[in-house]
């Protein structure tokens, strides 16, 4: 713990001092109330110092990197560690991921660093993430949520911070319950591109239906849980294509899903702490190549 403070101190200050500090003014009226926000350019791992006495257990992830491996360097080893506080009445948390592997340098080690504060409202709860790139100190990526107990309303903001904020993507969720049967609205909007999506969902039992609409095409799911163990999940899309998924549960922390496209068929495999990823490409009869990956956490 004493060297995550030391290395997100000495990065902080590093980014600060090749960065100008600005200074932003933003006036919100609402119900002729005038709120003056200002919003002063800073380092986005300002975030992630509080609280960093207050650990939990890091997590080892294990996997072969691009899906082949010859010898040790096609392994990649990364460390996830996260640790939790309160202030007031904000809960807050934070964490990063690091290569585990032989180097000299070791603050180009941690890979990422995220930081999260969470709150309340009335009925609103909500929460605010940052993720940030250690190779580009200088941006991070945001993640807004916000969601309503009362209203089974919730929104889902994705933006970008750096020099300002830059929204790329609004989605809201709306559920709506009727007698035994669940139906679930939620239209997206992606800011850069101008484009908009909905998705349409019903469950009753245990069937389902999906239905996700957008100008280039329309897709329909239908998820059929046939018992305990074994559910399929056939989708059709407007272009013609077909694909089938099969989940089988496995005990108590396995499970295997099957998924049948024209284009290939793709297995993965759960078990515990393991969980291996199979992908054939096919071209027609033919079997183009097999890629495999694993990957097996540690919690120490």
């Amino acid at each position: 713990n004493a060297y995550l403070s030391r290395y997100f101190t000495s990065q902080i200050i590093k980014a600060n001092r090749t960065q100008s500090s600005a200074a932003a003014t933003t006036t919100a009226h609402h119900n002729s109330t005038s709120i003056i926000i200002k919003m002063v350019r800073v380092s986005p791992l300002v975030f992630f110092l509080p609280a960093l006495a207050v650990a939990s257990r890091p997590e080892l992830s294990i996997s072969i990197k691009d899906g082949s491996a010859g010898g040790l360097d096609g392994l990649d080893p990364t460390l996830s560690w996260s640790s939790s506080s309160k202030s007031g009445d904000l809960d807050l948390e934070f964490g990063l991921e690091a290569s585990v592997r032989p180097t000299s340098d070791i603050a180009s080690l941690p890979k990422s660093v995220w930081g999260k504060v969470s709150g309340s409202s009335g009925a609103w709860g909500w929460s605010a993430r940052a993720d940030v790139d250690t190779s580009d100190l200088s941006s991070a990526d945001l993640e807004i949520d916000a969601s309503n107990s009362d209203g089974d309303l919730s929104l889902n903001v994705l933006a970008a911070a750096g020099n300002g904020i830059s929204v790329s993507t609004v989605e809201a969720t709306k559920i709506i319950n009727n007698g035994d049967s669940t139906i679930t609205v939620s239209p997206k909007y992606d800011v850069g591109s101008g484009d908009s999506s909905v998705s349409l969902g019903w469950s009753s039992g245990d069937t389902e239906v999906e239905i996700l609409a957008s100008a280039e095409g329309q897709s329909v799911t239908i998820s059929q849980q046939l018992d305990a163990e074994n559910k399929v999940s056939p989708t059709v899309t407007s272009d013609g294509d077909v694909s089938l998924a099969w989940e089988k549960a496995l005990g108590d922390d396995g499970s295997l899903t099957a998924t049948v496209t024209s284009k290939a068929v793709d297995l993965e495999w759960e078990d515990g702490a393991w969980t291996a990823n199979i992908n054939v490409p096919v071209d027609g009869t033919s079997i183009e190549g097999t890629n495999i990956g694993i990957k097996r956490d540690v919690t120490f």
